[in-house]
């Protein structure tokens, strides 16, 4: 069925294709950064505890999904420039966080080239899919996941500055602004998507943010495990989820929690 929120919309596209050449942009001029160059790798601490190479590798596992990420949800979207070239931008800097972290655990003593191996073909056997099956859906849950995703990098930089890790610290900032970045981005569409019909996308915003989870993390070995060590640091939690995520979205977005069903509680943490 179309909708005025279909990709293909003639609005739509126009206005799409407008945000993402404006992020590009910006991304050019301010934001790009170079895994080779950028990051310090010399002052790297092989020191650290070694809960804290468990979190990284959580958050690298996580990012190997990427062909996932990109294949499933771009067929929806080829219709729409702007759409389907800002999720190929998407794509290549998540490919560069994913190498980043990788790299540190390799530098830092805490993996070997061979452990990274294993990881990445194991992963290789399961397949992600996609959470939600309309392109509306994807992108609020995209939304949200960004926003979430630049608070786990966030707290765990904060954790680490007092550990004197630079390379870590410095490539942690550099995610953390790119995944900001994308979540502004989507905001921007979830706005203009309320703007065009609000009923329907404020069915999306309670489907995504009622039912919300962290991609792949179910997919990886010790899943209990890795959610708690992270909940354990302080990285990321229920309550986080709520003061952090849930309710500055609707506020950003103008939307009063009353126009969603009352919250729960259950919201799966993950990476």
């Amino acid at each position: 069925m179309t909708t005025r929120l279909s990709p293909e919309d003639p609005d739509l596209r126009v206005r799409f294709y407008r945000l993402y050449r404006e992020f590009f942009r910006k991304a050019e001029r301010k934001r790009r950064w170079s895994v080779d160059t950028d990051i310090p790798w010399d002052q790297t601490n092989r020191h650290l505890p070694p809960e804290y190479a468990d979190v990284v590798e959580s958050f690298c596992a996580v990012e190997l999904f990427l062909p996932d990420y990109i294949s499933k949800a771009l067929p929806m979207i080829r219709g729409n420039r702007g759409w389907s070239w800002f999720h190929a931008n998407w794509g290549y800097e998540e490919s560069k966080h994913s190498l980043a972290l990788s790299d540190w655990l390799v530098r830092s003593g805490h993996r070997t080239e061979e452990q990274m191996a294993d990881l990445e073909s194991q992963l290789s056997q399961g397949e992600w899919d996609l959470p939600h099956d309309s392109s509306t859906g994807m992108l609020i849950y995209a939304m949200t996941q960004e926003l979430a995703t630049w608070l786990h990098y966030r707290n765990l930089r904060t954790k680490l500055l007092e550990r004197g890790d630079l390379a870590l610290t410095t490539l942690l900032q550099y995610i953390a602004v790119d995944e900001r970045a994308h979540h502004a981005f989507y905001r921007e569409i979830v706005q203009v998507f309320l703007e065009i019909d609000r009923k329907e996308t404020i069915e999306q915003l309670r489907r995504v943010l009622l039912g919300f989870s962290m991609p792949a993390v179910h997919m990886l070995a010790e899943s209990r495990q890795r959610v708690a060590k992270i909940k354990s640091l302080g990285i990321f939690d229920e309550d986080m989820f709520l003061h952090d995520i849930y309710q500055p979205i609707l506020q950003m977005l103008g939307v009063a929690p009353k126009e969603l069903r009352k919250f729960t509680r259950k919201v799966e943490l993950a990476v």
